[in-house]
């Protein structure tokens, strides 16, 4: 069975971001001249999937208009000739089926997720964290993909961080079962680095079988009073395998201030048109510290 669609909680406040985030939602942070939410749709649609529910919150109106048609800019553009930043425009809003819906209460993003259960339905779905990019030859989430096709299990996306960063993850315990794969046979939501089973970290990509709904319904809220994907996702590894894959490429937490820096430097450095120039600024600027 193929993942034809998408979660993209998108309904934080972004407050590691403040005041930036105040007004305006950290998703639409902008990496070089695209919103961070674009690369993530853009991993989507490239990676097969045909249709994708973002799930928002007060203040977040922006993403729904950017995915929107745009009349107004659309005839401006058309009028003064403008041919290229028209078709970007229109592709912004063509590229695939986008639903919405509100995430009432900040509940965390296991209830974020549980939002989706009426949209989702029985089909299994991919999950893109809003403020997460992947860049990767393959989409990272074609990768896992691939995975949930050979197994019909779901699929965590994976990498390695320092043990000291433990406390920032999810983090799984899991027997290697083929090439960057494991079977998880554990997880816990950001242990201390003296208690952490790996330094096996879950990022902002999931692939899931409908079953996680029951899992979330029967999750209480934690102490904080959110409640936590990573709870249900133990309770789902009791009834049904779970897979991690560590996948191929690059990840940026752009909620992050030193990885939204990170990407923009990054992804910069990716674009053709600016490239050269950036690397002349970048080695000028490296010189001067030295």
């Amino acid at each position: 069975m193929r993942i034809r669609k998408a979660i993209i909680p998108a309904a934080g406040l972004g407050t590691r971001f403040l005041p930036a985030t105040k007004a305006s939602p950290k998703e639409m942070l902008p990496v070089v001249d695209k919103p961070v939410i674009q690369y993530v749709m853009e991993e989507a649609v490239a990676g097969g999937i045909e249709a994708v529910l973002i799930i928002t919150g007060r203040g977040k109106e922006a993403i729904e208009n950017h995915f929107d048609v745009s009349f107004e800019l659309e005839q401006v553009l058309r009028e003064r000739g403008k041919d290229r930043e028209l078709a970007i425009v229109q592709d912004i809003a063509s590229m695939v089926e986008v639903s919405y819906t509100r995430q009432r209460e900040a509940l965390g993003l296991g209830h974020a997720v549980l939002c989706a259960k009426t949209w989702a339905g029985n089909d299994p779905f991919a999950v893109f964290l809003g403020d997460d990019i992947v860049h990767s030859a393959v989409p990272c989430i074609r990768q896992m993909a691939d995975v949930f096709e050979r197994h019909g299990a779901s699929v965590l996306g994976v990498m390695q961080v320092p043990r000291e960063d433990t406390r920032k993850y999810g983090i799984i315990a899991g027997t290697p079962v083929g090439d960057r794969l494991l079977r998880v046979t554990d997880i816990v939501e950001k242990p201390r680095p003296d208690t952490a089973p790996s330094t096996t970290a879950v990022i902002g990509r999931y692939i899931f079988t409908p079953a996680i709904f029951e899992e979330l319904e029967r999750t209480g809220k934690d102490s904080s009073g959110e409640i936590q994907l990573t709870s249900a996702i133990r309770s789902l590894l009791e009834r049904e395998p779970v897979f991690a894959y560590q996948f191929e490429g690059a990840r940026y937490d752009t909620g992050d201030r030193l990885g939204f820096l990170q990407a923009t430097v990054e992804m910069a450095l990716t674009r053709p048109d600016l490239k050269d120039p950036f690397s002349a600024y970048l080695r000028k600027i490296v010189a001067g510290m030295e």
